[in-house]
């Protein structure tokens, strides 16, 4: 039984997440304290008290993924959990399998997201940049209403989520026009999301070069664990590679469906998502079409108990 740990990114964050499992497991915390020597400030008081303003600004959200993620990965571990078979990440996620890969340290990782996430947001000015859903149209008509909409502005597909779910991004008034031009193709949904850096999309350039000047000393090893990035949905090994793939990640799309087919092609019919909520696991679900596959999710005691004895 081939199993793929995915950790999950931006937007399953929430005020209070992992309380339970702190609760039960020294780790958590102790891995928001790593976290918050690098970052200056309290992050596990943050992730449990907020604001929700402040926990969902991208500088502060990134981080504090990274940690939830990686936590949760240390609480299983300790609980005997079996080392995955492979590993991916939905966008940030990436950086979190990284670490549990080994080819990041983790407060190295913890210093990069956050000037990603500063990068990020500093890239496109609050009220320029829009990110929105469009769902029930397949990629090439979300593809086209973006090229209609952009009318010298940018908008693209930056999440190819699942089948009938794309996100898009770009300057506020281009996805306005998208939003339009995917309803009028037939979409069943097409919404803002409450988010105002353009993530993934080609905007974001600018916070790629940022990362990439970083990156460039930052030491990065051969993955212990097989590793699969979601920019190509493909397994990658050599160390400087990976920190190419890590600098294109930030202005290019999430390719999460491909990579999930990936995984499931290579014979990892157990997929585990390792953090807060479960965002992945519903997408999962919708892209997998093939029997026998096994869908769990660990965020608490009892979530990661059941695991552990579904996959010994």
């Amino acid at each position: 039984m081939g199993i793929a740990f995915v950790f999950p990114g931006q937007g399953s964050q929430s005020v209070g997440m992992l309380a339970s499992l702190a609760a039960a497991n020294p780790v958590v915390r102790e891995t928001f304290d790593v976290a918050s020597g690098v970052l200056g400030y309290d992050l596990w008081a943050l992730a449990q008290q907020g604001p929700a303003e402040r926990l969902n600004q991208t500088e502060c959200t990134q981080p504090a993924m990274l940690a939830a993620g990686y936590a949760t990965y240390r609480a299983w571990q300790g609980q005997g959990g079996r080392v995955p078979d492979a590993v991916s990440g939905h966008s940030l996620g990436e950086f979190t399998a990284l670490v549990v890969a080994g080819a990041l340290d983790f407060a190295t990782a913890i210093e990069l997201v956050q000037l990603r996430g500063r990068a990020m947001q500093e890239s496109v000015p609050v009220g320029v940049g829009a990110i929105a859903a469009v769902l029930g149209l397949d990629d090439e008509a979300i593809e086209a209403a973006c090229r209609e909409a952009a009318q010298g502005e940018v908008v693209e597909p930056v999440n190819y989520n699942s089948p009938g779910q794309i996100v898009i991004a770009g300057h506020a008034t281009a996805v306005a026009r998208a939003i339009e031009a995917a309803k009028a193709r037939g979409a069943k949904r097409a919404v803002p999301l409450p988010m105002s850096v353009p993530s993934h999309s080609s905007l974001m350039r600018p916070a790629a070069v940022r990362l990439g000047e970083r990156l460039a000393s930052a030491v990065i090893e051969t993955p212990r664990i097989p590793y699969f990035s979601a920019v190509d949905a493909g397994r990658h090994s050599d160390p400087d590679d990976i920190r190419t793939n890590l600098v294109t990640q930030a202005a290019s799309p999430v390719r999460w469906t491909a990579t999930v087919v990936a995984l499931l092609d290579a014979g990892y019919t157990t997929m585990v998502e390792c953090g807060p909520g479960k965002v992945l696991t519903s997408l999962n679900r919708r892209i997998d079409k093939r029997s026998g596959t096994v869908f769990l999710a660990l965020e608490d005691p009892a979530s990661i108990a059941a695991a552990c004895a579904a996959t010994q």
